[in-house]
């Protein structure tokens, strides 16, 4: 038996074989195998030629022709590391609490429609808040986004928490996770030199929830706004809802009551009963531009 590489195995010990004093292993074994003759015969050498003969006629070696150089292979640079906060090519400024916007020196009345600022429109379901938003954030004469905190909450799909169902504590945690990814959103835009609105059904009486969420999520230069129109308005509105969006008459008139709280906050609140949607943005546009001048305590 052989090994499948190297030389074959060593043969078992026996008589003879093995350490002892007449030798070890291999050595012992080796004087058995007959070795060379100690004088071995010479061979006769033939007697030279009376005449020498010339050596066989020799073609020339082969012309072969020299090596032809390769040309070099250029090399090719490796691709650049990746940076981090680098999308594609554009640098983006990482987004940080928004400050509270500064009036120019110039203007005793700042132009709101100029200014980027982050505005947050509260009002209950009803009130036309999302329609309002919508329509100021596309006259603007600067880049500004609406951020609705409806759409949102809705992005999650399966296992959405409706309110409609029962409020619980699945739906507490999407409201909260809804909230804060607008959040994160409305700074990311304002770092990027875009203002933003957005909008959402805060109560005044939860203060750390409401407000103080969004101060934390946003930053200290949110600037709050109540569209508060009138019950019997509210109800009409909430009654060409559809879907999930749209509720009862007495949830409705529930939460009207308890938005009703924010008269005396010191908060700019706008009665659009009256008012269209073209009307109540012009409305929105004068307040924004007080706030800007003198920010609201909240």
């Amino acid at each position: 038996m052989q090994h499948a590489v190297g030389a074959p195995l060593p043969p078992p010990h026996g008589p003879g074989q093995g350490p002892g004093p007449q030798g070890a292993g291999w050595a012992q074994g080796a004087s058995h195998h007959p070795g060379p003759h100690p004088n071995p015969p010479v061979p006769p050498v033939p007697p030279a030629p009376a005449h020498p003969v010339p050596p066989p006629h020799q073609a020339p070696p082969p012309h072969v022709p020299p090596p032809v150089p390769q040309a070099s292979v250029p090399s090719v640079a490796p691709p650049p590391a990746e940076t981090v906060g680098v999308t594609g090519h554009v640098q983006l400024p990482p987004g940080g609490p928004v400050p509270l916007p500064h009036p120019s020196p110039d203007q005793a009345v700042p132009d709101a429609s100029q200014t980027a600022v982050a505005v947050l429109l509260i009002g209950p379901a009803g009130a036309g808040k999302t329609t309002v938003a919508r329509h100021w954030a596309d006259r603007r004469r600067v880049p500004t986004a609406h951020i609705s905190l409806d759409d949102v909450r809705e992005w999650v799909r399966s296992g959405f928490a409706n309110p409609q169902s029962g409020w619980n504590e699945n739906s507490e945690a999407q409201y909260r996770l809804a909230r804060r990814t607008c959040g994160f959103a409305a700074r990311n835009f304002l770092a990027n030199g875009i203002s933003c609105i957005l909008d959402d059904a805060v109560f005044p009486d939860r203060p750390v929830v409401g407000l103080g969420g969004w101060k934390r999520h946003v930053g200290p230069g949110l600037l709050p706004v109540v569209v508060l129109p009138g019950l019997e308005i509210v109800l009409e509105r909430n009654a060409e809802r559809s879907g999930n969006r749209r509720l009862s008459d007495e949830e409705v008139a529930r939460i009207h009551g308890r938005m009703a709280g924010w008269y005396g906050s010191g908060l700019p609140i706008i009665d659009n009963s009256t008012q269209d949607v073209e009307t109540t943005a012009r409305m929105l546009d004068e307040v924004v531009a007080r706030s800007i001048a003198s920010p609201p305590t909240w």
